[in-house]
């Protein structure tokens, strides 16, 4: 992505903020146009002074008075300039923030598979604030500056042009340094982007498995694999800090050759009698004011060249495709019944690793299948097909008779509830997380289904009831209690399809009994898939869909399937002798 092209993205956010972004600018020329004029009054003050005992106090105290007054206005629209584009720049990251948490929870779970939590991470948060910084440092310092050289330069050529044409052809070299090195630090400043991310992410690893982390005396080997990290994050920081801090002492040393050039053609000015000793004096200042902006414009390219390439992270994440949104048209029941259809679809993760090739199955409508097999047989990949997380490569998946790709995702996932042996809370309340998918559901309702999901007690016990906070992932409960919530955020929405898989994996073996006789109760009408390991629950299934290496290669009911030399007869003895 070309720099150009991430700039003018940047200005369509900060577009958003033009009236604040136009009233920062007003204020900032207001303060340059004061700052400039100061060095004319100091001059003049100057000038009043005409040798020993000989000065005019009056119109020494009068300019020195209006200098103050503009130094005090000058700093005050300083203040304010800084404090909108502060808001200018904030509103912008939120906007960037927002886009970018948007973007992620409807992106594909294809994507979100290949990269790690932290990669996301460092480019929502650690990016992000680089890209603040730049703008910020960027609008502070560059507008201002570019009107410091137009106002000073101007200045100096009516008062002498040939002081300002030393100034005006030599300063420039400082600018061309600052461009020279700049352009080949982006590279370096988008390594380091990349080597941060990594060590966000191994940082996001290890403190979410710090528990497997110490029970299997790893400590040693993360701490090593962290230091390795950042050594090389510390390794692509100095080189870029490095090559961008070579900017600033270059521009200065040109800088100051300028400012010699132009004290020298000054004197002689004086000398020859053309230049008054304050107009030299305020031509010097011009000089310097004239030589700053290229020192603080090379600084903010440095700047600018890390912001960039942190942007360009952030819109690679943006400018990764969605999937279609499909509106949910009137055609559509209410709800589905359950009659489910695979026809000759084939599947993989990575095309040219195939997983499932020709997987036929027919489901009716309120039936229970139990899908069984080896670790890694394709199990999960045949519940996330049902749910539309992966698209399938060929063939035909319908519900009810409609081909799947003609049901909206929405509608779809609204007609399917799943509990899953990996539970998920989110930073809320009890009753917030269970009502996640009808938030409109009363607190009756809420209290019923946590009863059928014998998750009531243990709630109840807790010190705010149903309004206690949960903290990150659930913390503060146990594994069995979050599963239990998750059942019970099913049963409040008791959808026409069910997806269970290994449910009740964390919880005790009375109380699973009971929540088998809640399942039993809940899937009695609906259509219910039902993954599990232990496979003397799943006998009273009404299909026995038998998977390995991503097909399914028997299907049946568990006496069909026990009555011949079955795989699935070699599992469930395997299982029973145990």
């Amino acid at each position: 992505m070309k720099m150009r092209h991430i700039l003018s993205r940047l200005l369509r956010y900060l577009r958003r903020s033009l009236p604040l972004l136009i009233l920062a600018l007003l204020l900032a020329a207001a303060s340059v146009i004061l700052q400039i004029l100061v060095p004319k009054r100091i001059g003049d003050a100057i000038d009043t002074i005409v040798g020993p005992g000989d000065v005019a106090f009056g119109a020494l105290w009068g300019f020195l008075r209006t200098a103050g007054i503009f130094v005090l206005i000058s700093a005050v629209s300083s203040w304010l300039m800084t404090l909108l584009l502060n808001r200018v720049c904030f509103r912008t990251v939120r906007d960037i923030r927002n886009d970018a948490i948007n973007h992620i929870t409807r992106l594909p779970l294809s994507y979100l598979d290949s990269r790690s939590n932290g990669e996301i991470v460092s480019r929502v948060i650690t990016d992000v604030d680089q890209v603040a910084d730049g703008l910020l440092l960027g609008f502070a310092q560059f507008f201002t500056g570019i009107l410091t050289i137009l106002g000073t330069l101007t200045l100096m050529f009516l008062t002498n042009v040939k002081i300002a044409l030393v100034v005006m052809l030599l300063t420039p070299l400082s600018l061309f340094v600052a461009r020279f090195i700049a352009s080949r630090t982006f590279k370096l400043f988008r390594e380091q982007s990349l080597a941060r991310s990594a060590q966000t992410s191994l940082i996001d690893e290890l403190v979410g498995q710090q528990k497997v982390v110490q029970a299997y005396s790893y400590e040693s080997r993360a701490a090593e694999s962290f230091d390795e990290c950042d050594e090389k994050l510390c390794d692509c920081a100095l080189k870029a800090t490095f090559f961008s801090s070579l900017t600033n002492p270059c521009t200065r040393f040109v800088n100051s050759t300028v400012y010699a050039a132009c004290t020298l053609v000054g004197s002689f000015a004086v000398i020859g009698g053309s230049l008054s000793v304050g107009m030299l004096t305020t031509m010097l200042a011009y000089a310097g004011q004239y030589a700053k902006p290229f020192n603080e414009i090379s600084g903010v390219v440095t700047e600018l060249q890390n912001a960039l390439a942190c942007a360009a992270r952030i819109f690679e994440l943006l400018d990764e495709p969605l999937p279609a949104v499909q509106e949910e048209g009137p055609d559509l029941p209410e709800s589905l019944r359950g009659d489910i259809s695979f026809t000759h679809v084939a599947f993989s993760y990575v095309k040219d690793r195939p997983l499932i090739t020709d997987m036929n199955i027919s489901v009716r409508a309120g039936s229970r299948i139990a899908i069984v097999g080896p670790t890694g047989c394709g199990k999960t990949t045949l519940i996330n097909l049902l749910m539309r997380f992966y698209e399938i490569d060929s063939g035909t998946v319908t519900f009810d008779g409609i081909p799947l790709p003609d049901i909206p995702k929405s509608y779809l996932r609204r007609n399917i509830g799943m509990v899953l042996q990996d539970t998920w809370l989110s930073d809320g309340t009890i009753r917030d997380n269970i009502a996640m998918g009808r938030p409109e559901a009363t607190d009756d309702e809420i209290k019923a289904a946590a009863k059928a999901a014998h998750a009531h007690s243990f709630i109840r016990r807790l010190p705010d009831g149903y309004d206690t906070v949960l903290g990150e992932h659930g913390g503060g409960l146990s594994a069995g209690q979050r599963q239990l919530l998750c059942i019970a955020r099913v049963m409040l929405c008791l959808p026409p399809i069910l997806i269970l898989d290994e449910a009740t994996s964390s919880i005790d073996t009375r109380t699973e009994w009971k929540i088998q006789d809640a399942f039993q109760v809940m899937m009695k009408g609906r259509t219910s898939f039902i993954v599990a390991h232990r496979l003397s629950t799943i006998k009273n299934a009404d299909l026995i869909l038998v998977m390995k290496d991503g097909n399914v290669i028997e299907q049946g009911t568990h006496d069909t399937l026990m009555s011949g030399d079955t795989f699935y007869r070699s599992l469930y003895l395997a299982g029973t002798a145990q």
